[in-house]
């Protein structure tokens, strides 16, 4: 095998080519001191070279997914190698992306609790999405404690499904399964009913 070009990027990356293997994007530390003439490359640096394209491409991609939405540890590794990412480069990356504080489960936990409290969301469908999210179960009691106090929110839910002022039992049944499916508890949504008839 050849190396047969270094080519200067931007954004100090650099295209190195080859003659009987594929080109490979690198970062700058590994395209200084190889000159742009020719020479022999043996199976042991082309590997290496390979890896550091392979880690500096899963960075991109992985910076380009938590500018679109934040995630968890888990679920950026998940959809890291769903791209095609070699697995060993997207837990490179996530372990990276922790180390300089860009990736933290914590925080991002916390941040989805808010979140879905804020959309009206009950603590059982909350927890829901901390697990569809892929944020570690040991995290989650912490998380939870940034829920805030929901009375107000389901009082606010049910007043909207409920049109009639003397609702029947079919509408009162709706709404109620409206807001179980929200991840509201049965005693959450009773109590709502107390308040209810109480104000009325």
């Amino acid at each position: 095998m050849k190396l047969t070009g270094v080519q200067p990027l931007s954004g100090d990356k650099y295209r190195l080519s080859f003659d009987g293997a594929e080109a490979l994007i690198v970062p700058a530390d590994i395209a200084v001191g190889l000159g742009g003439g020719e020479r022999g490359v043996s199976d042991e640096e082309y590997a290496e070279w390979r890896a550091a394209a392979d880690s500096l491409h899963c960075r991109e991609r992985a910076m380009r997914i938590l500018s679109a939405t934040p995630m968890s540890e888990r679920g950026l590794y998940d959809r890291l190698v769903e791209k095609g990412e070699p697995e060993r480069a997207a837990a490179e990356t996530v372990a990276w992306l922790v180390s300089i504080g860009f990736l933290n489960d914590e925080t991002y936990a916390a941040m989805l609790v808010r979140h879905c409290a804020a959309k009206g969301y009950g603590a059982r469908r909350v927890r829901d999405e901390l697990y569809r999210r892929k944020v570690p179960r040991e995290m989650w009691d912490a998380a939870m404690d940034e829920m805030p106090e929901q009375d107000e929110t389901i009082d606010r839910l049910l007043r909207s499904k409920l049109k009639s002022a003397e609702p029947d039992r079919a509408e009162l049944k709706r709404a109620t399964d409206a807001l179980a499916r929200r991840g509201f508890s049965w005693e959450e949504i009773r109590a709502a009913l107390e308040r209810l008839r109480d104000e009325e």
